[in-house]
């Protein structure tokens, strides 16, 4: 079994929880901040809260949807399947990476903010980061095929106009009109 396969799968399942963890307290503080209800004791925010929750719902969606494609990459653990497993987390971690951005900066303003903003934020950060490692492990058969399926497979996409399949000799029946 490669090496990529045993680390990447416990750092999958570790990513989706994260995220649906993300997902519950991003919205529940959206639900807060659109009924206009910042001064509840475990929502406070500042002129950064709105787009650090938009960003950070989208980027807990799209992080659930590519671990999906990532399960079904590490129980098959093809190139083919690579193509999916890694496009979709590289998408999740941008939209992460962008979501770091503006807890960054709603750190950076300060004010007062509740807890579950706090939480979400570390939450934030820290998939910034292991998502990384996620999308890093998922591509570490480019290095070598011992850390898993690379995009140099001998066999993978190198066809020749030969070897193109066609209709089978001797199946047709001369003379006859169909």
């Amino acid at each position: 079994m490669a090496v990529g396969r045993n680390i990447a799968a416990p750092l999958l399942f570790l990513n989706l929880v994260m995220y649906f963890i993300v997902l519950g307290f991003a919205s529940w503080c959206v639900n807060r901040y659109i009924n206009a209800q910042t001064a509840h004791p475990s929502m406070g925010g500042n002129g950064a809260t709105g787009f650090f929750l938009t960003f950070s719902m989208l980027a807990a969606v799209v992080g659930i949807v590519s671990k999906f494609a990532g399960g079904h990459h590490i129980r098959s653990w093809r190139t083919d399947t690579l193509a999916e497993a890694g496009s979709s987390s590289l998408i999740a971690w941008a939209l992460t990476a962008l979501a770091f951005g503006f807890a960054c900066k709603h750190i950076n303003i300060g004010s007062w903010r509740g807890w579950r903003l706090r939480i979400l934020e570390a939450f934030i950060i820290i998939l910034t980061f292991t998502q990384l490692l996620y999308v890093m492990l998922l591509h570490a058969g480019v290095i070598s095929s011992r850390y898993g399926p690379g995009y140099r497979d001998a066999d993978y996409g190198i066809r020749g106009p030969a070897d193109e399949p066609g209709p089978k000799a001797g199946t047709a029946v001369a003379g006859t009109r169909v």
